[in-house]
């Protein structure tokens, strides 16, 4: 199964590389991206950029265009923009202040631990991943409505409206979005439901598809509120599709779900302030790990993405995701030592073992010892409005098109978020991550994710907004970008655009986008025992990031590996 999808990203990576090689401006012998002085929007799709910047213009807030923006995305990118999904958002107002807020998903009332296993306990093929038992209690519209209740200032019914209408005179499909999300994905959409779904002869670029049904939730939705889609007429469309289809959901998962309020993960690396999500995303701890293991090392001395640099955060990586997989999952569930991942001295003994003359062994290195410790495809946008609020929102469906379960009458695709779960501990789930009892699944719980919304402050200013899909390699992603800039001085676009690397512990793989990498580098690695992989590889990441200039400027950093857009005024 993970070959499968490893072998399915492999043709469209080539067309990747290519397009980010391509600079989108040139400024005083620097690449820049979009510019502006009062606000900006970065998403994966040009409509939702723009109709998060008219929520901006017409005197909304960052909370309000973070509404619209998530709407427009489950119309103009159903395959991980979503109604049906969750996600995670973290905020910083203008004054300083900080937050975060989780409405990720959880495992519905009837889940149990081995429900992914056949009698003899083995995982059963694409059970957690395909259909109606994969499918997570989904947690965006929630969210909505649970930020618009704590920061909204302009009604609900204008932030829902952009996306009605853009559902109703439809979207314009990009070679992209023909090609490789619907082209590659459609045999099993068609397998996963029981009826004709609007996407039975796949996608043409250029064509402008249009999605009623969607458009009519969204108006149920505006009308009757977050009780509409968890208890109302939607909810109960949900519910008889997915137990038609042999799902395990009920009306009362649906409507005893709630988002929660959490506290970021924060911690400096030299003259930043870096915030980014807690458990249950590891996205913030294996960061600050990573960070903080390397911080001791002149990483700026090392030229970017030579053979020093590579191997010291593969080293760091190494060992942030294997306590990853043996000490992380949902804090509400389970005991984490988080004061302890992240202590200077636990670093700093994980790293002790590093040595420049030779790799590692991830067979060697396991999760670091705690005394006393008891064991108990995806987007991202990010927002900054002309009042200094900023926040930045990964959001997901888990694959691309979650489920493939497309509600009947309902216009939208559900989660398979389950199989982020350790479905049988110590195998690895669909994006090679292997993970302990700790994320096994339970009744009400959230499942681990790697999703890793991040703001960075600078000597108490905003500095950077920032975030990626890219299920096991957002970590890595997110952390390549900012050293871009704490460490080499690149601009926001050149920092989303350069070639990106990924390890993760399991398997003992680097992986390397193809053709973006000095082939001696390479050899050298391969001679001190890394294991460099550049064919068939997993995609790394599509961030969406913006810098904050030391005059205020606004600079939109849009991946090109993707159709992502930045738009500012």
């Amino acid at each position: 199964m993970i070959t499968k999808k490893i072998l399915s990203w492999s043709a469209a990576l080539l067309l990747l590389v290519v397009a980010a090689c391509s600079a989108p401006k040139t400024t005083m012998g620097k690449q820049k991206g979009v510019l502006a002085k009062h606000g900006m929007v970065v998403s994966a799709k040009e409509e939702a950029s723009k109709i998060g910047l008219a929520i901006l213009k017409k005197g909304g807030n960052a909370f309000d265009a973070m509404i619209a923006t998530e709407l427009a995305l489950a119309v103009a990118y159903p395959n991980a923009g979503n109604i049906g999904g969750g996600g995670f958002m973290v905020y910083r107002l203008a004054n300083g202040e900080k937050g975060a807020l989780d409405y990720r998903e959880k495992a519905p009332g009837k889940a149990h631990r081995d429900m992914y296993l056949d009698a003899q306990g083995n995982v059963i093929q694409d059970k957690s991943t395909l259909g109606a038992l994969a499918v997570g209690v989904p947690g965006t519209i929630d969210g909505l409505f649970e930020v618009h209740k704590k920061f909204g200032s302009l009604p609900i019914a204008e932030l829902f409206q952009p996306a009605i209408d853009l559902a109703r005179n439809g979207v314009v499909i990009t070679p992209l979005q023909a090609d490789f999300y619907m082209g590659k994905n459609l045999a099993e959409i068609k397998k996963a439901n029981n009826y004709k779904t609007p996407f039975d002869n796949g996608w043409k670029a250029g064509e402008r598809f249009k999605y009623e049904q969607l458009a009519q939730t969204l108006e149920r939705i505006r009308d009757n509120g977050r009780a509409e889609f968890y208890e109302g007429e939607t909810a109960k469309r949900i519910v008889d599709y997915v137990q038609e289809l042999g799902g395990i959901l009920t009306r009362e998962d649906l409507k005893n779900y709630h988002s929660q309020w959490r506290t970021p993960v924060t911690f400096n690396y030299k003259n930043y302030t870096i915030s980014s999500m807690p458990l249950p995303s590891s996205g913030g701890l294996c960061i600050a790990q990573i960070l903080k293991s390397v911080e001791p090392y002149k990483i700026g001395q090392y030229p970017h993405n030579g053979e020093q640099y590579v191997q010291l955060l593969v080293e760091a990586e190494r060992r942030a995701y294997a306590d990853r997989a043996y000490y992380l999952g949902d804090p509400d569930f389970v005991k984490v030592p988080t004061e302890t991942l992240l202590s200077e001295k636990y670093l700093k003994d994980r790293m002790s073992s590093f040595t420049w003359e030779k790799a590692s062994k991830s067979s060697e290195v396991g999760h670091g010892q705690i005394p006393g410790y008891e064991s108990d495809e995806t987007t991202h946008y990010s927002i900054v409005d002309s009042k200094g609020n900023a926040v930045a929102v990964t959001t997901t469906l888990n694959t691309n098109y979650g489920s493939k379960v497309y509600v009947k009458d309902g216009g939208f695709f559900l989660n398979n978020q389950m199989d982020d779960f350790s479905i049988k501990p110590g195998v690895p789930n669909s994006y090679g991550l292997v993970g302990s009892e700790k994320n096994a699944i339970a009744p009400g719980k959230r499942m681990l994710s790697s999703m890793s919304p991040t703001i960075v402050e600078e000597n108490g200013k905003l500095r950077m907004v920032i975030g990626t899909p890219g299920g096991s390699t957002i970590i890595t992603s997110v952390l390549q970008c900012m050293l871009n800039v704490f460490e080499y001085g690149m601009t926001m676009q050149e920092s989303v655009s350069k070639p990106r690397f990924h390890h993760q512990w399991l398997p003992d793989d680097v992986m390397f986008e193809p053709k973006g990498f000095d082939p001696a580098v390479i050899g050298k690695l391969r001679a001190k025992g890394y294991l460099p992989k550049e064919e068939n590889f997993v995609i790394i990441g599509r961030v969406d990031a913006i810098l904050v200039d030391k005059d205020g400027t606004l600079e939109g950093g849009a991946d090109p590996r993707g159709d992502d857009v930045a738009e500012g005024f």
